[in-house]
């Protein structure tokens, strides 16, 4: 079984997306036996909380359920998952701080898109409506070239 990890700040907006977006798409692609997803934030200011209302309410709209409740990124986390992918390059940082040895596995999820993409997916928390819709908007974008990056998965789609 293949484990990717979506990390953001508080983990109850960009990441929870993550996560809900991929897993439909392992559902879709009949890989639920091969991949599983989950997120978390280097942040402890959410823990235990669902993802944000605004994000819920923007991804159900899309077809996707976010069902993830917000935990803290940790050192464990890291080492157990097969990629981890941060939603900007502070929260990469963060990573690799907590990271307690060298963590190749940690990607940003802006290197799984064109140039026309922002480097950081920006954080939509407590912002108009419109931010969470770009944010599902590069979920999307990159969601398919991040499960086409894990190995021994093409087999079927």
């Amino acid at each position: 079984m293949k484990r990717i990890l979506f990390v953001c700040l508080g983990n109850i907006c960009r990441s929870p997306a993550a996560e809900g977006i991929a897993q439909t798409l392992i559902e879709r692609r009949g890989w639920s036996e091969r991949v599983a997803v989950d997120s978390a934030g280097t942040s402890n200011y959410q823990i235990g909380k669902p993802a944000d209302p605004l994000m819920q309410r923007a991804a159900q709209a899309r077809g996707y359920q976010l069902l993830s409740r917000s935990k803290q990124l940790t050192d464990r986390m890291i080492r157990e998952n097969d990629l981890v992918v941060a939603m900007d390059r502070e929260n990469y940082r963060e990573i690799h701080l907590i990271s307690r040895q060298e963590s190749g596995n940690v990607r940003l999820l802006s290197e799984f898109l064109d140039n026309s993409w922002p480097r950081d997916v920006p954080d939509p928390y407590r912002g108009p409506e419109q931010g969470f819709e770009f944010v599902l908007d590069m979920l999307e974008s990159a969601l398919p070239a991040i499960l086409d990056s894990i190995p021994d998965l093409e087999l079927s789609e």
